[in-house]
This record gives structure tokens, C-alpha cells and sequence, in this order.
């Protein structure tokens, strides 16, 4: 059966991928962004994945506001990105592994997740970004599976559901018959609102408060709606949805590897942790 390695949660802001485009990353904004990383890349030699189960939200590029579902999995050969009018260069495509897509598919419709099934597929900077910053020589070591999570239109499904998400993702992962290691990739957040009378909103004691949860209590996010986790976190502070489906699929336990938290970056609390299973 296929190992878990652990999980790596991180934001995905779209002003990063211009950062590394300019060769930014030693300037004095971004460089305790981008020196957050060097564990986690250390950590990646150690853990070798084979294959990298990518939890996100798309912005636009793959769904758009007329067709928003509110979770979807990619079982494409390839995956590839566009302009989304960042001004992010587009990079490599990601290869696909489309035994474990199906599996998963097949997986969580018989838990009754209803999902949308992707044979065609874009990822946008959600996805790519975060890859980008975990292997920058963009010369992917890993094949693929990405996990689209609605954040963007109202109604986003709850912590709780994506919890359970989460959880199902975890167990279906332990029962593909590979010995492939598996690696979960959750991006978003933390912290953030880009319009309306809050714009700017960023909740530090809250983002610490929800990263020391992911050990402590895994659980803690849920017990708030969506409107409550907007409240607390910002309109696309919502993305923390992804760690907390990140963090679930990893089991009961898991231990913090390593972590770092700094902002602002372009309005946002940037975050990023490495988990692995308590057990490993």
C-alpha cells in the first residue's frame, strides 16, 4: 500500500510568483518569505514523494463564478496553467497520476462526496505557485493529483465537511495498492480580506492560534461556520480550509516538523508548516 510522508500547508499569493520571476528573493520584503522555505525543501530530500495530493481553490482559471463545484479532482494525464492576468510567467506542466486520481474518485463518491471529475484540468496559481516554491528548479520530481476546494463563491462548504474531506482523502490514500510515497500539499491563506470595508484584515493571533491547532487539536476550526471563519480570518481567509483538509488527511496524530509565519505579504499573513504523522 502507498506510504504517507506527511504534508506540507502553505498561502499561495499570487505577487510571489512576480517575486520569483525578478528574482526578488533576497530582498529585504521577501526574504523572511522565501527563507521559510529552505527547511521545507531540506525535509523534501528526506521524504522523497513520488506523488504530491494537491488541496487548493481555483481563482478563475479552470471555474469561474458561473460554474463553481464545490469539490473536484483531477484525473488528467496532464496538467497545465494560462495567464490569469498576474503577470505570472506560466511554468512547466505537472504529469498527472491518474491511477490515484481514480481511485480517489472512485473513493469518495462511495463515502457520498459529490464531486466534479476533471479529465481536462488547469491549475492556476494556487497550485503552481506552491510547487514552484517546494522545487524551484520547476523540474517536477513528483507526479500529481490536484483537489479543487470552492472558496470563492458563497456557499463554501463548511470546516466540518472539509474535514471529513480530508479524512476520506487520508484512507483512500492508505488503501491505493502502490508503494508509491505520498505527499499532501494544502495552499491558502492564512489571514486575509481584498475588498470591502475590511481590506487589509489580517488576524495574527488567530493564524498562530490555527497553526498550533493542527497538532494540538485538529479539530478546533470547525467548530465555526463559514461566516464565523470569515469573521475571524478575512473573506479569503477561508482558505484555511485547505489545512484543515490537509491536516485530516494525515490522520489522528501528526507532529510538527517545522514552521514559519510572517507578514504581511501583498495584504496577506503568509504561512507555512511541514506535518508529518505522529506514528513516523
Amino acid at each position: 500500500m502507498a506510504h504517507i510522508v506527511g504534508a506540507v500547508t502553505t498561502s499561495h499569493v499570487p505577487a510571489i510568483g512576480k517575486a520569483i520571476a525578478k528574482g526578488l528573493q533576497n530582498e529585504p520584503y521577501w526574504k523572511p518569505f522565501f527563507d521559510g522555505f529552505i527547511n521545507v525543501r531540506e525535509w523534501l530530500k528526506d521524504a522523497r514523494p513520488d506523488v504530491v495530493v494537491v488541496l487548493y481553490n481555483d481563482h478563475g482559471l479552470n471555474f469561474f463564478l458561473d460554474k463553481m463545484p464545490t469539490f473536484s479532482v483531477g484525473a488528467a494525464p496532464t496538467y497545465t496553467n494560462a495567464d490569469e492576468g498576474w503577470g505570472i510567467p506560466t511554468i512547466p506542466a505537472f504529469t498527472g497520476e491518474q491511477d490515484l486520481s481514480w481511485h480517489l474518485i472512485e473513493h469518495l463518491v462511495e463515502q457520498e462526496f459529490d464531486l466534479t471529475t476533471c479529465q481536462e484540468m488547469l491549475v492556476d496559481h494556487a497550485f503552481t505557485l506552491p510547487m514552484a516554491l517546494l522545487w524551484p528548479e520547476q523540474n517536477w520530481p513528483v507526479k500529481v493529483v490536484p483537489v479543487c476546494i470552492n472558496t470563492v463563491q458563497f456557499p463554501v462548504p463548511s470546516a466540518r465537511r472539509c474535514w471529513k474531506l480530508g479524512e476520506q482523502i487520508g484512507q483512500a490514500v492508505r488503501a491505493w495498492k502502490s508503494d508509491a510515497r505520498v505527499m499532501f500539499l494544502g495552499t491558502g491563506g492564512l489571514s486575509h480580506q481584498l475588498e470591502g470595508e475590511r481590506a487589509g484584515f489580517i488576524n495574527k493571533a488567530f493564524d498562530l492560534a490555527f497553526m498550533d491547532s493542527l497538532t494540538t487539536n485538529p479539530q478546533w476550526a470547525t467548530q465555526w461556520n463559514s461566516a464565523e471563519l470569515v469573521e475571524k480570518a478575512g473573506t479569503q481567509g477561508i482558505e484555511l480550509l485547505m489545512w484543515l483538509a490537509t491536516r485530516a488527511a494525515l490522520g489522528n496524530g501528526a507532529r510538527e516538523v517545522h514552521r514559519n509565519y510572517h507578514i504581511p505579504i501583498s495584504n496577506t499573513a503568509s504561512g507555512v508548516m511541514v506535518l508529518e504523522p505522529a506514528a513516523q
